[in-house]
């Protein structure tokens, strides 16, 4: 198999972008804290890489926009990997509206499984594709931030951005080598 990748700058730090041979969004890798973690991953699974701007700019394209304020949803062919319950999370994922939150029991029980939401958190945290498929917004019963792939001061700042505070970016953390 084979991906074609691009690094993006974005205001949260590096983002590895990969699509499959059609374009379509496959993964999303924050490059903030482990930039090497992607493609050590990638060479384990024997997945060949190719770097393609051009199968990868309508994702770079949309996610600027995201970023830039200008876009509230994501209109990209999608391609994740994994089991049926996480496609089926995930697809869940994407009807959380741009500024709103849930929690893992809400999925849970909209998805007929509502003793399930241990299970939703961890399909939650093995999303390929962060910030596409909003798994941002999902959020403790309580309340609370819980895990985010990113680090939990990059789901912070992403719900600031999609609730228009200004200073969204004031809640990163510097990054970490």
């Amino acid at each position: 198999m084979t991906r074609y990748v691009a690094t993006l700058d974005s205001p949260i730090g590096p983002l590895i972008v990969a699509a499959d041979g059609d374009g379509a969004l496959a993964e999303i890798e924050f490059g903030r804290t482990h930039p090497d973690r992607f493609f050590e991953r990638m060479e384990r699974r024997g997945v060949m890489l190719e770097r393609d701007a051009a199968r990868t700019d309508a994702a770079a394209r949309q996610l600027g926009e995201y970023f830039a304020g200008r876009r509230r949803a994501f209109d990209l062919a999608l391609a994740p990997q994994g089991t049926p319950f996480q496609l089926c999370v995930w697809e869940e994922l994407r009807h959380i509206p741009y500024g709103a939150t849930t929690t893992y029991g809400t999925i849970a029980k909209s998805l007929g499984k509502p003793n399930a939401a241990r299970a939703v958190g961890l399909a939650n945290g093995a999303n390929p594709i962060p910030i596409v498929v909003p798994c941002h917004r999902v959020i403790g019963s309580g309340g609370a931030l819980t895990g985010f792939g990113g680090g939990i001061d990059i789901k912070a700042a992403l719900l600031a951005l999609e609730s228009g505070q200004l200073a969204w970016l004031d809640l990163l953390e510097p990054a970490r080598a």
